[in-house]
């Protein structure tokens, strides 16, 4: 192949490159954020003023909290998997603790690939197997010889190729792959149904240039089939494009660092006045600073001081709030993200948290799908079938605790006399309070195994109560 058809690059590639760039950059926040000249210029601006500004405006970084946020929930309880046939494996326990090679659980590779496609779109996992001499499935063992986990984001991936199947169903028949960009040199991974080769090329990001590539490696695709799955965060309307989490909130993360841009050329000019004087008089604004003049000066060239009030300081504040407010709506994430002087109701955050929970339970389905996809390709490697299950949880459990505690203590009050209401009480203070799903579990075997309270008394004090509630006299 030549440099020409290998330097191709797929033409919503160069639609979505610098969506991509920005995404990242906003999610990295920073001095990678800062770099990407986000910040409007002014007018008759100087370059050393403008990069003066850059340097003094802060990024509050709304679209990495975003992304965490997600990612917590999606996580706090990991999917459950039923690995089938692959359960006898001898080398599935070396893969799900080492999955790429380089010493990361499977679970800690599909978080991140989670978070990529949370911040891209779509992120792309390649499960390959090193190429060596070994004969036998024997010696593979001996050495550890297995597929492996590799992770690209859409930036790497330049050039891809879908055909549709007599089935109807479209599967992937071509894949470019830039691995590695080193002093502009190019390592690159083509992908097809017949053929996995490894190209060097020179000059890689000189477009018009005509560096030579050298084939490094071109060996047969063994399992005859491209083994790569494009992980989605959310379906785009063109394949293999995702819509990212941040596709808006980038956006309004940029207008809120300009509106902080503002905000602080406000306070500087309203903490330093500026002093108005022909430049014929000798005058100075400094702090302990005298102003000498001539008696007889004109009052016209007398010097003055213009002092800004800085009373459109609450109106910025306000429209920053405003921007954060949007973010919230946007994401869903107004009872997550809210602060303690914002007070929604109780139906208004129920709403919040269903419309939240929805987002995530889409969201895991992706996951879902794709890792079955890479579950059915590390099984092809092995010379398998894959006929396991994973599953991700469905719904989240997204609550207000702070307002559900304060129910639960005031039904605990009640003193409703029910052991398997108390007890149902108390494992939800339980579940309120504590974050450990271990600990909650060894509770809640405690709590069935205890006796309760029947409203304000336990078992134990009322034994001794007449019918009507009074204490039988003893001799």
């Amino acid at each position: 192949m030549d440099s020409k058809a290998l330097k191709t690059k797929h033409p919503l590639w160069h639609a979505n490159i610098a969506n991509w760039e920005f995404y990242i950059r906003s999610y990295l926040g920073g001095n990678d954020y800062r770099n990407g000249y986000y910040l409007h210029r002014y007018i008759l601006e100087t370059p050393e003023e403008y990069d003066q500004r850059i340097r003094h405006t802060p990024v509050d970084n709304h679209c990495k909290n975003v992304v965490q946020i997600y990612t917590s929930f999606l996580w706090r309880v990991p999917p459950t998997r039923d690995y089938g046939t692959l359960d006898g494996d001898q080398q599935l326990e070396s893969f799900l603790n080492d999955a790429d090679l380089d010493g990361r659980s499977f679970d800690t590779v599909m978080r991140e690939v989670q978070m990529n496609a949370s911040i891209y779109g779509n992120c792309w996992v390649v499960v390959d197997k090193p190429q060596t001499n070994l004969k036998t499935r024997a010696e593979e063992l001996s050495q550890d010889i297995r597929p492996y986990m590799s992770i690209y984001t859409p930036e790497n991936v330049v050039n891809w190729n879908y055909r549709r199947a007599s089935s109807g169903r479209f599967y992937l028949d071509y894949l470019v792959i830039v691995e590695d960009i080193n002093q502009d040199r190019a390592i690159i991974k083509v992908f097809t149904e017949e053929n996995i080769a490894t190209y060097e090329i020179q000059d890689y990001e000189k477009e018009y240039a005509e560096g030579e590539a050298i084939l490094i490696e071109d060996i047969p695709n063994p399992i005859g089939k491209i083994p790569a799955v494009n992980v989605y965060n959310l379906r785009g309307a063109k394949r293999p494009i995702g819509i990212s989490d941040l596709a808006d909130v980038a956006y309004l993360q940029q207008s809120i660092y300009n509106d902080y841009s503002e905000k602080e050329q406000l306070i500087r000019l309203a903490n330093h006045p500026s002093l108005v004087k022909t430049p014929n008089v000798e005058a100075s604004a400094g702090a302990g600073s005298v102003i000498e003049m001539p008696e007889d000066i004109e009052p016209a060239l007398k010097p003055y001081i213009i002092q800004p009030s800085g009373q459109n300081l609450d109106g910025i504040m306000k429209c920053i709030q405003n921007k954060i407010d949007a973010i919230d709506r946007i994401t869903h994430m107004g009872s997550v993200r809210a602060t303690t002087g914002q007070i929604a109701s109780g139906i208004a955050l129920q709403t919040e948290f269903q419309l939240l929970n929805a987002r995530l339970s889409e969201k895991a389905d992706y996951l879902e799908n794709a890792e079955e996809h890479i579950w059915s390709l590390f099984a092809m490697w092995q010379d398998k079938d894959w006929d396991g299950k994973v599953d991700y949880p469905d719904t989240f459990d997204i609550r207000d605790w702070a307002n559900d505690l304060q129910y639960l203590q005031m039904a605990k009050a009640s003193g409703i006399r029910s052991e398997t209401f108390n007890k149902e009480l108390d494992k939800q203070i339980a579940e309120a309070v504590i974050d450990d799903n271990e600990l909650i579990k060894t509770i809640n075997d405690e709590i069935d195994s205890t006796r309760t309270t029947r409203g304000q008394f336990t078992t134990t004090e009322v034994e001794g109560q007449t019918p009507n509630g009074e204490t039988e006299e003893t001799s």
